[in-house]
């Protein structure tokens, strides 16, 4: 069958925008369904505010980057994240990786040494102080930095990069506060350069098979979907070494959020065309009762150790239900303090069948899949073949490459070459800034909600109306990697 262009694909598929609400465009965005209009009535309004745009400042919808012939890469966070993706930029085609900092000098130089001895062109080396990458972004041969340090830097780092004239790309999250969040989309509406988060995630084999299946139909309407990050990280937390002076398990102490719940939001909200069509409006959290670290530390940690002197308040299990304004539920779930084996759920739910990734069938491609006429007698089917129909062109393209270059299964590599090949090219991200926006919030909402006992609290429009709009996103068509010349 001869594939149909993304946004008449989905408006054929019955259900979604009505086609007044897409010729209204942006002054439309006030409209919502009612259950969702009702809900946000009940929501808190500080968190639905929209701050006006400053004379001058655009949308940065559909904003292509400008052509790179090469991309010239700086680093800032050489932890056990940084270190491990900073080889793979370098082994994208038209990629080069220019200069590379930690607070740390030391770990500067071993990455410096490292891409030197695979023959690679050596970065400068920034570190030692807190300000080291400040003195990194004056450079001029730097267009993209990548951000791979502790939770609490990203947002001043990210800003940084884009008020020196850089795009970013910034691991998870790109913010941890409201007023954050909504700088960070200003900011780069001003400077007119990208921001995206970097979700590795959204660029997995088996989420992008689900995004297309989504796309093309296969689910008939889409209703609900399901995904979070479920991930026993208890020795890690606790650990001397592996997370830089206990940052991360820190966080426990100081804040109730469900810190890293997008690797399992993204992949469905983009399934939903969030942001491209449909938007989150409304948010309420639970969370369960802070017992997981502290049982662990008390069965194995001596009683030496520092930790002895922190209380957790994060809860163990921390669940934020969420709608749509086009009356779909998402479910994003965030617990690294149980015992449990890995999971990111990554389900997707609609008027003809349902999606399963995790769910322990025992196949080559993961996942389980139940849809109608295809399936009866409440039997759940292997994903395989569905995934092979409906493999999405990245992984097709460089899926060998990918795991030869590439952690967390090759979706690493994914998104390096395909950032790259978005900038060489001229194109538009596929993750902007009000993706990244968006799938960051539910870390300050849920803490609002929580402290108000599960009340629920509107998420901002980040794109402030223009999320009415069916557009592309991470549902490309196939192009091309420009010849290195």
């Amino acid at each position: 069958m001869p594939e149909i262009p993304a946004v008449s694909r989905r408006l054929l598929l019955g259900g979604t925008l009505a086609t007044g609400a897409l010729a209204a465009g942006i002054g439309s965005a006030g409209s919502a369904s009612a259950a969702s209009g009702a809900a946000a009535s009940e929501a808190s309004d500080v968190s639905a505010a929209t701050p006006g745009r400053r004379p001058g400042q655009k949308s940065m919808i559909n904003v292509p980057f400008e052509v790179h012939r090469t991309v010239r890469v700086a680093v800032i966070g050489l932890g056990n994240r940084g270190s491990g993706m900073t080889p793979g930029w370098s082994a994208v085609p038209g990629c080069v990786v220019t200069a590379v900092c930690d607070i740390r000098a030391d770990r500067a130089k071993r990455t410096a040494d490292r891409l030197a001895a695979q023959g690679k062109p050596r970065p400068a080396e920034y570190g030692g102080s807190a300000g080291s990458y400040a003195d990194m972004l004056k450079r001029d041969d730097i267009d993209l930095v990548y951000i791979a340090t502790p939770w609490e830097f990203h947002y001043e780092q990210g800003k940084a990069a884009l008020l020196a004239g850089k795009h970013v790309v910034v691991e998870l999250p790109v913010a941890t506060e409201l007023s954050e969040l909504w700088d960070l989309v200003d900011t780069s509406e001003r400077t007119r350069r990208n921001l995206m988060l970097s979700e590795n995630c959204s660029y997995g084999r088996n989420e992008l098979a689900m995004l297309k299946a989504a796309h093309e139909g296969l689910f008939g309407d889409i209703t609900n979907g399901h995904g979070g990050y479920l991930h026993d990280l208890r020795a890690l937390l606790f650990s001397d070494t592996y997370y830089t002076d206990s940052w991360r398990r820190l966080w426990h102490t100081r804040s109730t959020a469900s810190f890293y719940a997008m690797h399992g939001l993204a992949p469905v909200a983009a399934a939903m065309d969030i942001n491209r069509g449909d938007r989150m409006t409304v948010l309420r959290a639970t969370a369960t009762a802070p017992k997981g670290l502290a049982d662990y530390r008390e069965r194995f940690v001596p009683k030496s150790h520092p930790s002895w002197r922190e209380t957790y308040i994060n809860g163990d299990l921390v669940t934020c239900l969420i709608d749509t304004a086009k009356g779909r539920v998402i479910r994003a779930e965030h617990d690294v303090s149980s015992p449990r084996p890995y999971s990111r759920i990554n389900s997707l739910a609609g008027s003809r069948g349902i999606f399963e990734d995790y769910a322990g069938v025992s196949s080559a491609g993961g996942g389980r899949i139940y849809v109608e006429p295809d399936h009866g007698g409440h039997s759940w089917r292997a994903f395989d073949a569905y995934r092979k129909e409906f493999d999405h062109w990245l992984w097709k393209k460089i899926g060998d490459d990918a795991a030869n270059n590439g952690g967390h299964g090759g979706m690493d590599y994914v998104l390096q070459w395909r950032t790259v090949q978005l900038m060489r090219a001229g194109l538009v991200p596929d993750i902007d800034v009000y993706d990244s926006a968006a799938w960051c919030a539910p870390v300050p909402l849920s803490v609002m909600s929580l402290a108000n006992k599960g009340r629920p609290v509107a998420i901002p429009d980040f794109t402030r109306g223009g999320w009415v709009n069916l557009r592309s996103g991470l549902d490309s068509r196939a192009t091309e990697m420009p010849p290195v010349s």
